[in-house]
């Protein structure tokens, strides 16, 4: 009975990385753009060739899906980000390698 369940939670315990991996759903009315970080002070975002501002409230999720801050953005990365209709950016999603090839396949189509 202990082997079982020193296999279990050898199990678990190793599945954390691969559970970390599932796809996140995107939402659909987002756009794609190339973020530029680290250039300009918050709430200023460089996505593509825009300075965008990014809304109180306003949201930025890592490839782990995790929240950061504004001063942690990488120095480059391809988002996913959604706007209100002022203009303001109200969820950044940086993207994974796979979620980017999943977003090309699509576009393709």
């Amino acid at each position: 009975m202990r082997t079982w369940i020193a296999i279990l939670t050898l199990m678990i315990a190793g599945s954390g990385p691969l559970l970390a991996q599932v796809l996140r759903t995107l939402p659909k009315d987002a756009k794609v753009g190339m973020l530029v970080g680290q250039q300009h002070p918050y709430p200023l975002l460089q996505i593509d060739q825009q300075v965008l501002r990014l809304s109180p409230g306003g949201v930025i999720f890592n490839q782990r899906n995790r929240t950061i801050l504004h001063a942690y953005l990488p120095a480059e990365a391809m988002v996913l980000y959604s706007q209100d209709p002022a203009g303001n950016v109200t969820r950044v999603i940086i993207l994974r390698p796979e979620e980017q090839l999943m977003l090309e396949q699509a576009a393709k189509r």
